[in-house]
């Protein structure tokens, strides 16, 4: 029982191998191999329908793999029970492409929302602790405000308070920049590296920015065809000889 202890406490906070992942004939995850360790931030770069996004909801037990193993802490989540997923998906914040805000509960209520069915505090501390959050990300007013109120920049910046209300180690995001202007998206690349210098969390960004992945990750892995071709900083890419690699930086420059 130690040795199993002393493995998970050793173990990186995510680490996949040979996923593999069909949707009828087509194969969307074919063998992925990755790991991410605390404290760094890795960012997965690829065509649309590359599996970029299967391989996050499949992370967080949304989808289930043909194959292969999802470690988070190192314990593999297949199989497990639903109360058992609940419990590893607690310590994994998760920023959707479109932030998925509830358009009927205020920017405030929304982050409020993973809080209320825990018991865990009082009406007072969640509301102190929400207000922190928001103040975390950058806001400070307007906690009265539906998401239809606020710009998308700012739907993002709630998403992400909403996305740290449980004060995951892991954190996960899907295109975190999508629709936002230039000005807007560098905002939440400073915001996300900012969120990990202070929690030092594991992070995987999937995303078709190019220059917001190299502005905030550690390592960046490409990927086509259900694989990942090249993985490593963006100087390694850089060198990389494989000629979608080439095409697909000189694209994003």
């Amino acid at each position: 029982m130690t040795d199993i202890m002393e493995a998970k406490r050793t173990a990186p906070p995510i680490r996949v191998r040979g996923l593999r992942k069909s949707f009828g004939n087509q194969k969307v995850l074919d063998g992925i191999d990755l790991e991410v360790a605390t404290g760094e931030t890795v960012s997965v770069l690829g065509q649309s329908g590359t599996g970029k996004s299967v391989l996050l909801k499949i992370l967080i037990g949304l989808q289930q793999p043909d194959s292969g193993s999802i470690c988070i802490h190192g314990r593999d989540i297949a199989g497990l029970s639903r109360k058992e997923l609940n419990e590893i998906r607690k310590k994994i914040g998760f920023l959707f492409q479109n932030s998925a805000l509830y358009d009927s509960l205020t920017v405030e209520e929304n982050v409020a929302f993973p809080l209320e069915h825990l018991g865990e505090m009082t009406l007072v501390e969640r509301k102190r602790h929400v207000r922190e959050l928001l103040s975390t990300v950058g806001l400070k007013e307007g906690f009265d405000k539906l998401p239809s109120q606020i710009s998308g920049g700012m739907q993002k910046r709630v998403g992400l308070a909403r996305a740290l209300a449980l004060s995951p180690d892991i954190l996960l995001f899907d295109e975190p920049t999508a629709g936002l202007d230039p000005i807007t998206a560098s905002e939440i690349d400073a915001l996300m590296l900012k969120i990990q210098k202070e929690r030092n969390v594991a992070s995987i960004v999937v995303t078709h920015d190019l220059p917001s992945a190299r502005a905030v990750s550690d390592r960046l892995a490409v990927m086509r065809k259900g694989k990942i071709l090249v993985q490593g900083s963006f100087e390694d890419l850089q060198e990389s000889k494989d000629k979608f690699v080439v095409q697909f930086l000189n694209r994003g420059e």
